[in-house]
This record gives structure tokens, sequence and C-alpha cells, in this order.
């Protein structure tokens, strides 16, 4: 298994000095799109290459504090290899997840910018709360990544929850990591209004869609929008703002309707929604192509649909399941705190794999 994975990784490595030579020709650097998907290539391959010699670097540590053992006699010593080595085999298991979602071959989409968009579904006021814990997941996750994160849009509920919540993420591999979130994603927890401490079952849906890129003919007149402007309010009906701010797009020929409230200037509210709305209209451009492309449902592999249910959460036991890669974890903890490569890592390969097979 490890001799498959390096010879995979030295057949990667003779391609990086390859788009090194190409970037270095005039013709390359004259065609713009070109040059972008050499470099976006060469990004990842270097990345793999300082995660391989890592990684190689940490195992020959390892294997010289292993060797050490027979000859040792003093406990203390003893003592503080065994320390070092587990630690080591820590370093590892972290490098060799990178490793992993690193020796999928790079798609021009993955480090595109994305929309992702997370409602209450069934479960009221209780899947309202369990947004505002899933966007603080992944608002973590963003952390660990070095992501950006911009807040576009939300809906606050009573109980402090969101009955929606829409954030755009962009940085290296964000859509090659999150693309699998979209989904039903359920729990199955205690609810703080439970009295007689019984388990309920509540569900979110989470979209993730690309942002539309210069490249993309996404084009939509003035004529076909209808923008209204009101006043921007809390949970509640509390007033937020003083001035008709926020602003409400519906674009006429697809009935696609988008709002956005969260600043106090009328003029980013409807720069955001307008983000917002190209990215649906795109997304939908995308669905159907692909509908007309191919008529079987199952080769549409991780399409993202919303009406399917992903994953699920159980707090009493501490568990989540992924239910399209029968993958059970019991460390539902770490996960909500932002820890998701157990999870995301294992899909991009997943996925990989059943397009390889279709």
């Amino acid at each position: 298994m490890i001799q498959d994975v390096r010879l995979k990784v030295l057949k990667l490595l003779e391609r990086l000095n390859q788009v090194e030579g190409e970037l270095g020709h005039p013709e390359a650097i004259a065609d713009q799109k070109r040059y972008r998907q050499l470099t976006q290539e060469h990004s990842q391959l270097s990345e793999l290459k300082t995660v391989w010699d890592r990684l190689e670097s940490l195992r020959q540590q390892k294997d010289q504090n292993e060797a050490l053992f027979p000859t040792e006699t003093d406990p203390e010593m003893i003592q503080l290899l065994r320390d070092e080595i587990a630690l080591l085999n820590k370093e590892i298991d972290v490098a060799s997840k990178q490793l992993e979602v690193l020796l999928v071959p790079p798609d021009p989409r993955d480090s595109r910018n994305i929309i992702l968009e997370l409602r209450a579904g069934t479960g009221g006021d209780e899947a309202a709360l369990f947004v505002a814990d899933c966007a603080r997941m992944y608002r973590n996750y963003a952390d660990q990544k070095k992501w950006k994160n911009e807040v576009l849009s939300t809906s606050e509920s009573e109980l402090g929850g969101y009955k929606e919540y829409i954030v755009s993420l962009s940085g290296q591999n964000v859509f090659r990591l999150m693309q699998y979130e979209a989904g039903t994603h359920r729990v199955q927890r205690v609810p703080k209004t439970e009295t007689q401490g019984r388990v309920h079952t509540s569900a979110i849906t989470v979209a993730v869609l690309l942002e539309p890129t210069d490249d993309d003919r996404i084009v939509i007149e003035e004529k076909d929008l209808r923008i209204d402007t009101y006043r921007a309010s809390g949970a509640g009906g509390q007033h937020v703002n003083r001035t008709d701010s926020a602003v409400r797009i519906t674009h006429l020929p697809t009935g696609t309707v988008v709002a956005c409230q969260d600043e106090r200037s009328q003029h980013k509210n409807r720069d955001r929604a307008m983000r917002l709305l190209k990215a649906r209209i795109a997304e939908e451009q995308m669905r159907k192509a692909h509908a007309e492309m191919s008529a079987v449902r199952s080769s549409q592999v991780g399409s993202g649909d919303r009406s399917e249910r992903i994953r699920t959460y159980n707090f009493p036991q501490n568990r989540v399941t992924d239910h399209r890669i029968d993958l059970t974890l019991y460390n539902l903890d770490q996960i909500l705190e932002g820890d998701l490569d157990d999870l995301t890592i294992p899909l991009v390969n997943y996925f990989y794999e059943q397009k390889l097979k279709s």
C-alpha cells in the first residue's frame, strides 16, 4: 500500500517538473486561461511535494527512535522515546490525511469560491439552532484551512439560531473539500426546551454553490430584475436599521428570489444579493446541462441533491454517520469544533473512485 502511494507520488513529482517548464514558455503566458490552469496545478503539486517531504522526514525520525529501543536501558530515556514516537505518529497521521486528498488529481474548480447556504428544515426552532451549530462548525473549519469567509445573508430565529445562514468561502481547495457537504443533515439530540429528556430528530439542508468567474457567461439583464428595498429587521420583528437598506431581488425569467439585509448600506446589500443571484442561476444552468447530458440519475455522482439525507449527527452517542460512504465516527464533539478532515477527505477519495468507475 505504502509502495503504491510512493510510486504515485513520484509520478506526480515528475509532472511538477514538467509544469514548471511549461510555465516558463511564452505561449503559456500569452494564453491567460492556460496560464491560470498551470499555476493552479503547480500550486497543488508543490503542496504535494511539501507534504510528502514532511511525511518522509517524520517516518525517518520514527524509524531512528525505534532503532534505539533494543540498546536503551535507562527507563526515563525509554519513556522519552515512547512519548516522542507517539507524537510522531500523530503528526504522521495528519500528514497522511493531507497527502490522501492531494493524491486525487486536481480539478479546475478545486479552489473556486463557493457560496454555502444552510437552512432550517423539519424541527422548527431546534433545526434553526442546529443551523447555528453547523455555521460555527464550518467557520472553524475555514479558519483551520486559512480560508476567507464572508457572511452574505442571515435570518435569525426566536431562540438564537438561524432560519437561514449564507456565507461565501474562498481559499485553497475550498470547493474540493466542501462540495460533498451539500444535502440534508439530520440531528438527533435532546432540545434545550425538552423537559422529559426525549431525543428529537431535526434536519437542515446545506447547498454548495460555485461563485461564477469571469469565464462563466452569466448574463443578467437589468430589465429582468425586480428590486425591492425594505427595512431590515431581526428576530421577533425588532428593527436593526431605520432606513430601507435591505434588498430583495427577483429574477423574473426564472422566478429566483434572493434577499440580503445584514449590511447597513443598501449598496452593499445589493452587491451581495447579486452575487448570490448569479451563483444560483449558474447552479441551475449547470444542473439542467447535466440532466440533458445524462438521464441516468446514478451517474450524477456527488451532485449534492438537497433531498438526499447524507449525514446524521447523534449527540447522545457522540456519533456522526455519513450514509453515502457508511462511515461512522465517535468524535462528534471534535467535528462540531471544525475538525472535518475525517469526513471531507474520505468523501473526496470515495467520489473520485466512483467517477473513475463510471
